[in-house]
């Protein structure tokens, strides 16, 4: 009797711990289709490493909108161009929270807080998106283009140096990242990495910001949702590494900052605007959230929709494109001045839409961060409670082709045919609805710019070695298949200046216009 009372025992604990184990944040959301896991993980190891790609096929069988078990937590899909428009955007109000997770939120910020955008919705996120918006709205980004027009001059002399005025071919990668981290340093520190691509500080920040991606991400940290896993040490070590090494440059950013105030040497930027007014409503945690976003959020997009938008100039359908976008721009500009006028203007539509196809078809954010409802929502007659986690599948969105024709094909004119994807939200590259990306004028103004230079500057080849070629595919190019942004493969290009003589002088225009920089 004492060995049946004892197995009862064990038997009762490890059925109490077994539903312990596979409880789930939110409960089964009735009348919402379901994919079929195992216990404890729940989808996870059928998501594997690439969930985008994953969801979209389930997509096919279930409908646009399913839930899965991550683990202990219970998450809506949302896979097609209307089911996020429906809940994303007419849900707008209900979507407008943060879920938090282990690993970014209580290990790698632990010290810094977090960013806006990983933020929880509250009174202290109001103010910090209020503060980024205003500093990131259409006027303010106007005021910023000098600092656009001194790092794309940058980039483009330096690319055109190092390939030896196009005798070479080049991995345009470090150079369009530097591009971006310094247009965000600027503006919020007032300060420029002044080296070159090799800049230990750059390489440092680049590298430390693609390592924390991968803490962002829904599919590279397993230890979100299955608490047990967090007993072992690795994943979390990495991350406080990460956290550590991040500390270090912000801290020292932002010290810089504050000693260029003191002395009365500093220049308008973000920050400082900040830190001098009196009525700021900002404290310093605040204020290290504001810092920690514009430096995060200037490489998660921009460098890596440039770089592959060059790829795919490099290829066969690309010359067929530039040759287009430089007759545009030329009916536009016929005396040669876009290289000035698109720091003032945009005027020609098919760089516009060469954009927007860019964002689209490189969707360099996959998975979007998530949401938290606050609120209850309903999809088709299904009441999905408060307090759910949401993912908007922005690739399989982006790829829907029952609203965009031919979606795996690269066709910048999809944007200038107003019936297909040009009406309200052309893409969803930049995320949508109330939690959107804030800097989208900002991305918009630098990857116009850039192109447009680009275009007048240069033809873009493919690399002489078919070893260097750019892999074109959105999902097979990314060097990291489970962090939150696209990390390209290396690949190189080859440069041939158009009219070298035109461009040296461009370039030692651009370069006394903004010495003072």
């Amino acid at each position: 009797m004492a060995h049946e009372a004892v197995a009862v025992a064990v038997l009762s604990i490890l059925v109490i711990l077994y539903r312990y184990l596979n409880q789930t944040d939110t409960p089964k959301i009735r009348g919402l289709p379901e994919i079929p896991g195992v216990p404890i993980f729940g989808n996870l190891i059928q998501l594997g490493e690439n969930h985008a790609k994953v969801a979209a096929e389930w997509a096919k069988q279930y409908g646009p909108v399913f839930q899965v078990r991550m683990g202990n937590k219970r998450i809506v899909f949302a896979n097609s161009f209307e089911s996020v428009k429906q809940l994303w955007l007419k849900e707008q109000s209900a979507l407008i929270s943060r879920p938090t997770f282990h690993t970014f939120h209580s290990v790698v910020s632990s010290s810094q807080g977090f960013t806006i955008g990983t933020s929880p919705w509250d009174e202290s996120c109001k103010r910090r998106r209020k503060a980024a918006a205003t500093a990131l709205n259409k006027p303010a980004v106007q005021s910023y283009m000098p600092i656009i027009d001194l790092e794309a001059t940058t980039s483009i002399h330096e690319m055109y140096r190092d390939s030896q005025k196009g005798q070479i071919d080049i991995n345009p990668i470090p150079y369009f990242q530097r591009y971006a981290l310094n247009t965000s340093l600027t503006l919020n520190y007032g300060i420029r990495i002044d080296g070159n691509v090799e800049d230990n500080l750059l390489k440092e920040i680049v590298a430390v910001e693609r390592g924390v991606s991968n803490f962002r991400s829904t599919s590279n940290n397993w230890q979100d949702y299955v608490p047990l896993l967090r007993l072992l040490p690795k994943k979390n070590s990495e991350a406080e590494q990460f956290r550590v090494r991040r500390d270090k440059y912000l801290t020292h950013l932002l010290n810089l900052l504050k000693e260029s105030i003191a002395n009365g040497t500093d220049k308008p930027c973000i920050t400082g605007n900040i830190l001098k007014d009196p009525e700021a409503q900002l404290n310093e945690a605040e204020i290290k959230s504001l810092c920690l976003t514009m430096v995060s959020a200037g490489l998660d997009t921009v460098p890596g929709n440039l770089v592959m938008g060059l790829a795919y100039l490099a290829s066969e359908d690309g010359m067929r494109i530039q040759k287009k976008a430089y007759d545009e721009i030329m009916k536009v500009y016929p005396e040669n001045d876009a290289w000035d006028k698109c720091l003032v203007e945009e005027k020609v539509p098919y760089i516009t839409a060469l954009v927007k196809e860019i964002l689209r078809f490189w969707t360099v954010i996959p998975i979007c961060l998530p949401r938290k409802s606050i609120k209850d929502v309903t999809w088709n007659g299904v009441t999905i409670p408060a307090g759910t986690t949401f993912f908007m599948n922005a690739w399989a969105a982006d790829y829907d082709s029952t609203y965009f024709k031919d979606p795996e094909k690269f066709i910048p004119e999809r944007y200038l045919d107003t019936s297909e994807g040009n009406q309200g939200t052309p893409h969803y590259g930049y995320g949508a609805g109330s939690r959107m990306c804030a800097g989208s004028h900002l991305a918009n103004r630098e990857l116009y710019t850039a192109f447009i230079r680009i275009f007048t500057a240069f033809t873009v080849h493919p690399p002489k070695n078919p070893a260097d070629y750019p892999i074109l595919n959105a999902m097979e190019c990314n060097s990291i298949p489970t962090a939150l942004t696209t990390e390209p493969k290396p690949f190189k290009v080859g440069l041939k200046a158009r009219d070298p003589v035109l461009l040296e002088k461009w370039i030692a225009e651009s370069q006394e216009r903004t010495k003072d920089l």
